[in-house]
């Protein structure tokens, strides 16, 4: 009999977080120390970004900073860049109400620098408010899915943020899809380029092993090398992918010989069907995707070039997008790049030069199910 799923330690749908955070010591040692600096009152360096292809842990990672800021008796503010499509609603949820509770936010608008927001009665610009609240208590403010602020807002509030950090306990966290800091270039705020920069991107082979090993053996559960040897080498440290295959196995283990707690390759054999469905749901949602947003072609002119390689330089990638724009007369050759960006098909990562898969098996379904004019796509 299977275990009750509400026991599984592995979460690959972003329920909550696993028992134990691979692969993220440099990130958590960030996040450590700004908090331990505001908790003393004092100005962070700088503000923090944090982007990545989907299913790569941003969302765990945020969940854990949360977590750890409100640990160290910091206030937490969450928003979505869907909820601060206005002044407005940016001003109303944020805990300024001490102070600023005597005035409407129904006659917001940001003057033409950015910078400034009131109502007729006078409501001081943003920076000043958010200083004012910080030196009250420690603010940390999150927005996630921060590639999709409007860029009027964002500019707003980017530069607001960046005066109130330098001199209060105000700490701002930008997260989003690969094409973050792209976007927050477009925005014209001046801070971004300085901001921490956090690149959420596949684990390494000992990590993706230690994110199956530790929380089955929180459970009792021992796991044969063999066995864990496959499933980090067929997940190729994609964390989703890493937490699907602990999710299925951790199901199946008492079917193993002798109802043993212990995960063996029949155990991964028993577990690969349900994996491999999961992978080819979400390869073809992300196929469906491109093909909808015209960009199908450059997405597979970039999965050829990749070939089995692990990375594009700059020029090798332009005249993949190029290729595949000319052949789909859509997007532009800047839309198509922002495109697969966002669905994270590739990405930049840190200071290294040059493109990276974002998932790399997602390339092999790419050259398989998108068409090639005049021939079959696995063979060219």
């Amino acid at each position: 009999m299977m275990p009750s799923d509400d026991r599984n330690p592995f979460r690959p749908k972003g329920a909550g977080f696993p028992p134990y955070l691979a692969g993220r010591k440099a990130e958590q040692t960030l996040f450590r120390r700004f908090f331990r600096t505001l908790r003393r009152g004092v100005p962070v360096p700088s503000e923090i970004l944090v982007y990545g292809p989907s299913g790569n842990g941003k969302t765990t990672l945020l969940a854990w900073a949360e977590e750890q800021a409100l640990g160290e008796g910091l206030d937490f503010c969450r928003f979505d860049s869907d909820e601060i499509r206005t002044p407005a609603k940016l001003i109303s949820g944020l805990p300024l109400e001490f102070r600023l509770r005597e005035y409407a936010f129904d006659d917001l608008s940001a003057d033409a620098a950015g910078d400034r927001v009131g109502p007729r009665r006078g409501l001081p610009p943003l920076a000043e408010a958010l200083e004012a609240r910080a030196k009250d208590a420690p603010l940390v403010l999150l927005v996630d899915e921060a590639h999709a602020l409007e860029p009027r807002i964002g500019q707003w509030l980017l530069n607001a943020a960046q005066v109130a950090g330098s001199r209060a306990p105000f700490l701002l966290i930008l997260a989003g899809a690969p094409n973050l800091p792209a976007r927050l270039a477009g925005m014209g705020a001046s801070f971004w380029n300085r901001a921490k920069k956090v690149a959420v991107g596949r684990l390494e082979d000992a990590a993706a092993a230690e994110a199956i090993r530790r929380p089955l053996a929180a459970d009792g559960i021992e796991i044969e090398e063999e066995a864990l040897a496959r499933i980090v080498r067929e997940s190729r440290g994609y964390p989703y992918f890493v937490q699907w295959w602990g999710r299925e196995i951790w199901k199946r283990c008492p079917d193993a010989p002798g109802g043993e707690r212990r995960v063996t390759s029949a155990a991964v054999d028993a577990a690969a069907p349900a994996v491999e469905a999961e992978v080819r749901r979400s390869f073809e949602d992300t196929r469906s995707v491109l093909e909808a947003d015209g960009v199908l072609p450059a997405a597979r002119e970039v999965a050829r070039a990749f070939g089995r390689g692990a990375r594009l330089s700059p020029a090798d990638f332009r005249d993949a997008i190029a290729r595949g724009v000319r052949e789909a007369g859509g997007p532009s050759e800047a839309e198509a790049v922002d495109a697969l960006e966002h669905l994270g098909v590739v990405w930049r990562t840190k200071s290294v030069p040059g493109w990276e898969p974002g998932i790399p098996s997602l390339m092999d379904y790419i050259l398989e199910h998108a068409p090639v004019p005049g021939g079959d796509a696995a063979t060219q």
